[in-house]
């Protein structure tokens, strides 16, 4: 098996030498040491690494910060940030690059290790939520039935007639599709589930619900009763108004 490739990103010559030498002690493969964003975004181009270990305080026209965002955006490698600052100013600036680790100098190679194999094993997992995601999404793009969708749930491909879903609802990074004796619980948002469902069956009632008209059996504000399951869904002030437009009132 290949050794991880990591690339060190110091603009201290004696510490750089000294990080590459633990990590090689570690396993890793540390081929060069840079001393700028600019030199590391010229390595990452040239030969792709799996991590960028990168101090945030660098000299040059781009900080470590800076050249932390240019690389997620068009790279896709993490990004841990080694530094000697633990203030709240710096950590402020820092998480909004979404770093996948960041080392207070001076650390322990252990401390190092297990921040690196944290970090690789989290990028891993985001990768694979991406791909579900896209799968997901093509899915629905070139879906040839105007009556249902394939849904990725359960580690396999689900056909979900629209007629059988009574509602969708908001957890976190999923949604989860409750039809009349099942639910299936897939990687999307709310936002996505808005634009892929047919606006004549479905309505936003809430910023976690979604519901599907003709399954509504009663409202009173500030609920909505689902048939078939009785379930009590709440509805937003936001939505109320969408609503009641939307139903076909006496």
């Amino acid at each position: 098996m290949a050794k991880l490739k990591i690339l060190v990103v110091e603009d201290e010559s004696i510490v750089a030498k000294d990080i590459q030498g633990s990590l090689k002690k570690l396993g890793y493969n540390v081929p060069v040491t840079v001393n700028s964003g600019e030199k590391a975004l010229e390595e990452i181009e040239s030969d792709r690494p799996d991590l960028v270990l990168m101090d945030i305080m660098l000299k040059g026209h781009i900080n470590g910060i800076e050249t932390a965002n240019i690389i997620k955006e068009r790279f896709g490698i993490p990004v841990i940030f080694l530094t000697a600052y633990a203030d709240d100013s710096t950590l402020g600036k820092a998480k909004i690059s979404e770093p996948y680790g960041y080392i207070i100098k001076p650390f322990k190679e252990k401390e190092l290790q297990t921040t690196i194999e944290i970090a690789l094993y989290k990028h891993g997992k985001d990768l694979n939520v991406k791909k579900e995601r896209d799968l997901f999404h093509s899915i629905v793009e070139n879906r040839d039935s105007s009556d249902s969708i394939f849904v990725r749930a359960d580690y396999r491909l689900n056909k979900i007639n629209y007629d059988d879903i009574f509602y969708v609802e908001a957890l976190k990074d999923y949604v989860v599709i409750n039809t009349y004796d099942n639910s299936y619980t897939t990687h999307t948002t709310m936002k996505e589930m808005v634009r892929i469902l047919p606006m004549k069956y479905f309505v936003r009632i809430h910023r976690s619900f979604i519901v599907n008209i003709n399954k509504i059996f009663s409202i009173k504000y500030p609920d909505l009763v689902v048939e078939g399951k009785m379930k009590v869904l709440p509805i937003g002030g936001l939505y109320r108004k969408e609503l009641y437009n939307r139903l076909n009132l006496l």
